[in-house]
């Protein structure tokens, strides 16, 4: 490993004097010891060809060489217009799935290997040229011998070797940011390359995007706001993908959703419903949503629906995480900072000793400015550099879980604002969040909550009575009979506690319903009680 990760980066230094990026890096406002750094790189000494290309063009083109990892980095950069320059934003749009295709012939014979059969014997029809290339793979168009237009997709062979290799410098760089800085070490690198290493070898495996798309299908089956093609089960294999063909506008082709007269406001507003369904309603959302995944329908203009493809990379939330995070954006549709600021210090996300009326003002400084404006009008960049130095002032910690959810965040803000600049992201989103969390204590949700709750008593009963068992052996040979009594004590107590818990949790659930319904909350409660006070 540490010889690959010595030869890759030779070969990332290559890339960057091949394409004069070491420019665009001392064309920044650098601090002066940075700036010394370009008189001590020895290829800047030497004689070099002027470049015709392009600043864009050359980091495009240094990302493409650099391989997949790289090129996804460009992917998300390509949607942050509000970052970037135009002329990089419109070069680094061309990654998303202009990346240049592999040799067809490669393609078809890991097919056939995959299928264990010959194209013809699979295909109708199959198009040797590419449809569309990206960073993990290629797809090629074809018709299934039943009569259904497919694309199939196939994994770029060699990959693992050169995600390896990129890795092994993360983790190296992740950890030394660990060790030199108390800053880093609050945004937990390591954990995040960690993180990262997971999902990029997951997106590897197609048979796992075509369950993530599967899923993601059910779960808006019959939507008005999303489609998701099908999977073709019967030839899908771990790089081989066959899927239903879909024909759409991209959601970047502006003109044409113009000509079609997409009706651009409600376009804009499904796709953050749609994100809010999928991280509240679902617990499952597409993660890699950049612009190059997603298509509109040309169907019903004035009700547009998206589509999405390519579920390689999807995210999850837990129960705790989805609650944390609509009671923060609630407080923050409300303007309640001093309860956004209570949260974080009662969730951990900063010291239980932070003074709550400083974090409060804070957060009220950087927050209060974004409110009662169009999304074109908010500099979300400056937003992110002022919670930046929050964060610091404060401790704040990076929770590596929710890395996928803040990039997903990132890619629809940045749609947002190519498709309907005047949209008001907060207003949208409230009325969403506040449905859900009607949702969350109606009665037929707290009905269901009991239901589930009252199906773990008969499990806790039987580790109630083991439990009571083991306590009641004798165990002469192993303690004194005093100890043996204080440990039971203990161990009856910490029951009792776990009943008191459940019989709590049981209760506050039966509020609404009525009294005979609650009974093995009131049931767990007395049994607990029992045990913590008893002799």
């Amino acid at each position: 490993m540490k010889l690959l990760a010595v030869r890759r980066l030779l070969r990332i230094q290559r890339v960057v004097i091949r394409y004069r990026l070491d420019d665009l890096l001392f064309a920044l406002p650098l601090p002066w010891w940075l700036m010394a750094l370009r008189f001590v790189m020895p290829w800047r000494w030497l004689p070099r060809k002027p470049v015709a290309l392009s600043r864009g063009a050359r980091l495009r083109l240094a990302l493409q060489d650099l391989g997949p990892i790289f090129i996804k980095f460009g992917q998300l950069l390509s949607t942050r217009r509000d970052l970037l320059p135009e002329d990089i934003a419109d070069e680094l749009m061309l990654l998303q799935d202009r990346v240049p295709p592999f040799d067809p012939q490669k393609a078809i014979a890991m097919i056939e290997e995959q299928l264990g059969a010959k194209i013809s014997e699979v295909f109708r029809r199959f198009d040797v040229e590419p449809l569309a290339s990206a960073s993990v793979a290629q797809v090629h168009a074809a018709q299934l011998k039943t009569g259904e237009e497919v694309v199939v997709k196939v994994v770029r062979p060699g990959l693992k070797p050169i995600i390896a290799q990129d890795l092994a410098w993360l983790f190296l760089i992740a950890r030394a940011a660990e060790r030199l800085s108390s800053d880093a070490r609050l945004l937990h690198p390591v954990e995040v390359v960690s993180d990262y290493e997971k999902t990029i070898y997951d997106e590897l495996d197609l048979l796992r995007e075509a369950a993530n798309a599967s899923q993601l299908k059910r779960n808006f089956e019959g939507s008005e706001m999303m489609y998701v093609p099908q999977v073709y089960w019967d030839w899908c294999r771990p790089k081989v993908l066959v899927m239903e063909r879909i024909y759409g506008i991209q959601v970047t082709d502006l003109a044409t959703l113009a000509d079609q007269r997409t009706d651009m406001k409600m376009l804009a507003e499904r796709g953050v419903e749609i994100f809010f369904t999928q991280v509240f309603r679902d617990s499952f959302f597409h993660a890699d949503m950049h612009p190059g995944n997603i298509f509109v329908s040309t169907v019903k203009p004035w009700s547009p629906k998206y589509i999405a493809i390519d579920c390689g990379i999807v995210g999850s939330l837990t129960p705790e995480d989805q609650d944390y995070l609509a009671r923060n954006l609630f407080a923050f549709f409300k303007r309640d900072y001093r309860r956004v600021a209570q949260l974080h210090i009662d969730s951990g996300w900063v010291p239980a000793h932070t003074k709550l009326n400083e974090f409060e003002a804070a957060i009220r400084t950087v927050c209060e400015p974004i409110f009662e404006k169009p999304l074109k009008d908010i500099s979300f960049g400056q937003v992110l550099m002022r919670l930046f130095q929050t964060a610091r002032r404060f401790n704040m910690e990076v929770q590596p879980q929710l890395v996928l959810l803040q990039k997903t965040l990132l890619n629809i803000e940045g749609l947002g604002r190519q498709l309907y600049p005047e949209l008001d992201l907060w207003s949208t989103a409230q009325p969403f969040l506040e449905r859900w969390m009607r949702d969350r204590v109606s009665p037929k949700s707290l009905l269901q909550n009991l239901h589930n709750q009252v199906e773990q008593v008969p499990h806790l009963a039987g580790m109630a009575r083991d439990l009571l068992e083991r306590l009641s052996q004798p165990h002469a040979n192993e303690q004194s009979p005093a100890r043996r009594q204080n440990t039971d004590g203990w161990a009856l107590r910490l029951l009792g506690a776990g009943l008191l818990a459940g019989g709590a949790t049981l209760a506050a659930g039966a509020i609404s319903l009525s009294a005979p319904a609650a009974w093995p909350a009131w049931l767990m409660l007395a049994a607990g009680l029992y045990l913590i006070v008893r002799r």
